[in-house]
């Protein structure tokens, strides 16, 4: 039984398999098959939305746990959390969980002694999008995920940082998100929305405050430009105040492309830009800060610790509306400086973000932890048989 314990992980906290949600289930997507590659047995579990039992399927060598829930809201997300890690401290394999959403449910793998290395994300509380009732939420289930949690993992400095005001350092360990290098896209993807390579700034971005969306549509919209302002991310001027202010303080340059999930398009549109503009205040390693790196962007970037540190200081910051409209001047006027920081990304890209190294980092973490957690187990069993 303990033996196979040995290389044996459940992973909790996104959608399922294949990646169609968001960052983690891309991270999950290429953390597998390195894993199944040296031996583990890797089990991830999936919202299914639908009635009826648990079922399985596999998938590039993974077991795929479909766990039914009704509906596609947060609370249905909240019940299938809650059936599925039920169903993974069963298993007694090590558990990874992606997130402290539901962080409460950390409560319940402690009391199975089930050893639970989560991934702790952004600082989600502090983001302005989300009321008092669910800022509140997501602060109670930060600090029990990080109580109850087993062993911590931050993407970024400062997350560990401020995982340091909750639990000890040595309870976390910072290992970064990553991307695929991008050498080459398909300059076609962007005859449909009338572009031109090089001649256009990009933001690939959720439209909300604290992604700076606004500043940057007034800082390029505040005089009359030869290039186009291409946003992706879904927008709604008529039922969100927010989106309504930002379409009305748009020129006639700037394009609402919506949400595009079709990736060589985003890559074409990320490959091909003049300047990618990464607006983002909070947050850890951003996947699309660290993904335009690996396109080899020119990068814009608003100035703060998250930023920095992604970008190693190689790129251009902007702090205000102005700052950012002058920038964006320089960007466009200077090519030797397009060429130098499209330069500069790709080496801070090719030395910190690359999967490789980030997923073995993974796998020797998960390791070290499954060994603690099966010798923790044998002491206890042990220490049992000896007072019969």
């Amino acid at each position: 039984m303990a033996e196979d314990r040995i290389k044996s992980v459940a992973i909790l906290g996104i959608r399922g398999l294949p990646a169609a949600h968001g960052g983690f289930e891309t991270f999950v997507e290429y953390l597998v098959p390195v894993l199944v590659k040296n031996g583990w047995k890797v089990t991830v579990y999936c919202q299914h939305i639908g009635t009826g039992p648990i079922f399985t399927s596999k998938y590039k060598g993974v077991e795929l746990v479909h766990i039914p829930v009704k509906n596609d809201t947060p609370w249905s997300t909240i019940i299938f959390d809650w059936k599925a890690t039920r169903h993974a401290c069963r298993s007694q394999s090590l558990l990874l969980t992606l997130g402290y959403n539901t962080g409460f449910l950390a409560i319940y793998c402690r009391i199975k002694k089930v050893y639970n290395v989560i991934n702790m994300d952004g600082i989600e509380w502090k983001r302005g999008k989300w009321s008092l009732p669910i800022r509140i939420w997501f602060y109670l289930n930060e600090r029990i995920a990080c109580l109850m949690g087993d062993h911590l993992i931050a993407d970024h400095p400062e997350i560990k940082k401020h995982l340091q005001t909750r639990v000890s350092v040595d309870k976390i360990t910072m290992i970064p998100y990553g991307a695929e290098s991008v050498e080459t896209a398909k300059p076609e993807k962007l005859k449909p929305f009338g572009l031109q390579t090089n001649n256009y700034a990009v933001v690939i971005a959720r439209l909300e405050p604290e992604n700076s969306i606004l500043e940057i549509v007034q800082a390029f919209s505040q005089k009359p430009r030869d290039y186009d302002l291409v946003i992706l991310g879904n927008i709604f001027p008529e039922q969100n105040d927010y989106h309504g202010r930002i379409k009305r303080a748009s020129n006639d340059r700037v394009k609402f492309l919506g949400a595009i999930y079709d990736p060589e398009v985003v890559q074409s549109l990320r490959y091909y830009s003049r300047v990618y503009i990464h607006g983002h205040t909070v947050g850890g390693t951003n996947p699309s800060l660290v993904e335009a790196l690996g396109a080899g962007c020119c990068i814009l970037a608003h100035e703060n610790a998250f930023n920095r540190w992604v970008t190693q200081e190689q790129v251009l910051y902007f702090n205000n509306i102005k700052d950012c409209s002058d920038k964006l001047d320089l960007i466009f006027r200077d090519d030797e400086l397009n060429t130098m920081l499209k330069l500069s990304s790709r080496q801070v890209f090719h030395k910190m973000f690359e999967w490789l190294p980030i997923l073995k980092q993974y796998e020797k973490l998960l390791e070290i932890k499954l060994k603690y957690a099966l010798n923790k187990s044998l002491l206890i069993e042990n220490s049992s048989s000896s007072l019969k």
